[in-house]
């Protein structure tokens, strides 16, 4: 893909240099009596385009048209397509079969044509607002380590996040497969940025079912195989989903979801706000067709379901399946197998694994520091996924389980990785064209990905721990979770009761329930990966956890940031029957931390479990760790900081930082098992606070030879 794209950008940089001549270098300029509009009504070259802006209207329920807006004050990015641009995509739609010829004349009806305009416009705009400016080449994100692309934060006008691509040539940045001009970029104006284009950014509108059933009759697609097998197990249809339509319609009335709601905190009028919308997503991890031939044998147009199915049966995947033809079903191997490949859940190269305040991480070069990880819960039969970074691993992999420097004083890096334990490499995704799908992104791999006993081992030999937004696809669908726009209505977030709507597939939230959630970016708290969960009122909320590996005992574990005195104070009910959870243990009080004090709002009380700082003694260490687990606490891990990014304290150092065992109970694989808290204080103002959670599996907390970690 990567070669791919440098044979692009060099015809495009032919091209660009062929016509030197006849651009408009004075763009270079900053024109400061200018805004957008005015300035691309002076040069030619955009003419078609200034002449699209306006006929193409704001909204449907607007007359405002979008040269209106873009002469207005604010912050706008326009990629903005050359006259030859726009006549190069009218030949593309010519050779796809939907026009004629290339002309706007061409077109069969004013609401096709319309529509075409609109993706024009719509995929070349994105609007700043008020909190953030544009986007000048010096201020688009940077790419990180192991990828070459990124996301832009903010959408543009069509709901869509541009694609930076960064290439190998100096100087030369595409946006969607398109190049930004070499010269004809920065052109500065009253109220934001220009950018030529010599080709129009218009990433396809396409689902995964769609991109899947191109990539079956395309033998050179790559992904032929795969894709066959997600059609075979009947899994088109789900793949197809990309937006609630029933949401998106009472969002946009405002009568029974509210559009934000104003949570009073100690007079504060906290607001918090409802997301606009409500869409799905889905990431594959699919073996390439260059895998397939080479495991099975035969050219990929000659492999056939049956083939694929002697090949795992040889490789021992999932021997108590069934082999029969029955694809669809969830206890034949195929439909297990291409299962496991499959999260609902959308994740950009980015966002594989979250980076931000893990320990030596430095958010401004974005090179790996700790190892970093994320567990996630696969479609079909419900099974976990580690996805897997390091300095030493030098990119992202599916269930790696390397031999870290985990001592006490240790540093949390790879010291080697067994061969049996590597794991499998995440490739670069093709996202040129029409690969550019709205609801997934398939990522390549070239190993073999199944839940093998060697992967459930492993896991169950580690501690597991994740954030608790990671539980929700919705989170990361919507670009709730860690959010990096920092504007008021994405950094403080408000989910609708189930009264209101059922946002969240795997919440209940009662209507008593402020179920409320912080990106946390920017404030500097000591929670891993700077956001958290704030649920207010008189709250009553049941989740579904993931589940876990083997059969075994295992602690719950529940972390948090405590000791403030606006905290609240719960009854946890786990177990495997949502309707009957059993009350585990007493109540546990949010306020107490481990400095030994209970904060309440009349001052501080003494509560002892018997925490104290580390000490250069690590024997003492030790014994003050066995005392407090003895009360049901820990210390807070070792692998992120106690706040903002490069803190120097961790939050095992914390002493607001702890970690609580919630229950030490035996479970299962094959249950589900739920978790609900239940406020037992009758004030609607107290708070319960969530931050990160853990499994941890009785051979690790309680191994006589090798004791848990603190990290």
């Amino acid at each position: 893909m990567r070669k791919h794209l440098l044979y692009v950008l060099a015809a495009i940089a032919l091209v660009t240099s062929s016509c030197t001549e006849n651009i408009d270098t004075s763009a270079r300029y900053v024109f400061k009596e200018e805004t957008i509009t005015s300035y691309l009504s002076k040069h030619e070259q955009y003419s078609e385009y200034f002449r699209l802006l306006g006929e193409v209207l704001v909204s449907k329920i607007s007359d405002t048209n979008v040269r209106q807006l873009l002469s207005a004050r604010g912050h706008y990015t326009i990629f903005a397509p050359t006259n030859d641009a726009i006549q190069e995509y009218l030949d593309s739609l010519v050779s796809q079969g939907l026009i004629p010829e290339a002309t706007w004349d061409a077109f069969p009806n004013e609401h096709k044509r319309d529509s075409i305009a609109q993706v024009i416009v719509f995929n070349s705009i994105i609007d700043s607002g008020d909190d953030y400016s544009e986007y000048q080449i010096n201020n688009l994100p940077q790419q990180n380590s192991t990828s070459k692309s990124v996301e832009i934060p903010l959408p543009n006008m069509n709901d869509r996040k541009l694609i930076v691509q960064y290439t190998d040539r100096p100087d030369s940045i595409l946006i969607n497969d398109c190049a930004i001009d070499l010269i004809n970029r920065d052109i500065l104006c009253i109220n934001g940025v220009i950018h030529a284009m010599h080709s129009v950014i218009s990433p396809s509108n396409n689902t995964l079912d769609y991109l899947l059933k191109k990539y079956i009759e395309d033998e050179n697609s790559g992904f032929v195989v795969s894709s066959k097998i997600v059609y075979a197990c009947g899994l088109f249809e789900t793949l197809s989903a990309n937006r609630d339509e029933a949401y998106e319609d009472l969002f946009q009335r405002g009568t029974k979801i509210p559009k934000k709601n104003n949570d009073d905190e100690n007079g504060s009028a906290q607001i918090f706000y409802t997301p606009e919308h409500r869409y799905f997503g889905f990431t594959f991890f699919a073996e390439t067709d260059e895998f397939w031939t080479q495991a099975i044998g035969k050219d990929v147009k000659d492999i056939t379901l049956e083939d694929v199915m002697e090949y795992l049966d040889s490789q021992g995947v999932y021997p108590e399946l069934k082999r029969d033809d029955d694809y669809t079903s969830e206890d034949n191997l195929l439909y297990q197998f291409v299962t496991y490949h499959l999260l609902p859940e959308r994740l950009p190269s980015n966002k594989l694994v979250y980076h931000y305040n893990e320990k030596g991480y430095d958010i401004n070069r974005k090179v790996p520091s700790v190892a970093v990880m994320e567990f996630y819960t696969t479609m079909g039969k419900r099974r976990l996924l580690k996805i897997f970074e390091s300095k030493e691993s030098e990119g992202v992999y599916l269930n790696r389980f390397p031999n870290l420097d985990n001592d006490r004083r240790g540093t949390y890096q790879e010291l080697s990785c067994d061969p049996d334990k590597e794991g499998i490499e995440i490739g670069e995704p093709n996202l040129e064209g029409e690969n550019n799908i709205r609801n997934g992104i398939i990522y390549p791999i070239n190993k073999l990905l199944y839940y093998s006993d060697d992967t459930r081992n492993n896991l169950q030999k580690q501690r597991i721990r994740w954030s608790v937004p990671s539980m929700w696809p919705e989170f990361m669908n919507n670009d709730i979770r860690c959010s990096e726009i920092t504007d008021d209505k994405h950094k403080s977030v408000y989910i609708p009761t189930d009264q209101e709507y059922k946002y969240l597939e795997d919440v209940d939230i009662s209507k008593d329930t402020r179920f409320n959630y912080w990106t946390g970016r920017g404030n500097g708290w000591a929670n891993m990966q700077g956001d958290e969960m704030s649920i207010r009122g008189l709250l009553e909320c049941t989740m579904k956890l993931p589940p876990v590996p083997r059969r075994g005992t295992y602690e719950l574990r529940f972390a948090i940031q405590c000791g403030g005195n606006m905290r609240g104070m719960v009854q946890f009910y786990w177990g495997s029957n949502k309707s009957k959870l059993a009350a585990m243990g007493i109540p546990i009080d949010l306020r107490q931390s481990a400095d030994n004090k209970l904060h309440t709002k009349n001052g501080d009380v003494q509560s002892d479990i018997g925490y104290e700082p580390d000490t250069d003694d690590e024997e003492y260490n030790i014994e003050v760790d066995k005392r407090i687990r003895n009360n049901g606490f820990m210390k807070g891990c070792n692998q992120y900081c106690a706040g903002a990014p490069g803190s120097s304290t961790m939050m095992r150092a914390s002493n607001i930082c702890v970690r609580r065992i919630i229950i030490r109970e035996t479970m299962d694989p094959d249950e589900t098992y739920y978790i609900k808290f239940k406020t037992v204080m009758d004030d609607d103002t107290r708070f319960f606070y969530m931050d990160y959670m853990e499994y941890c599996a009785k051979d690790v907390y309680d191994n006589p030879e090798k004791p848990e970690d603190i990290w």
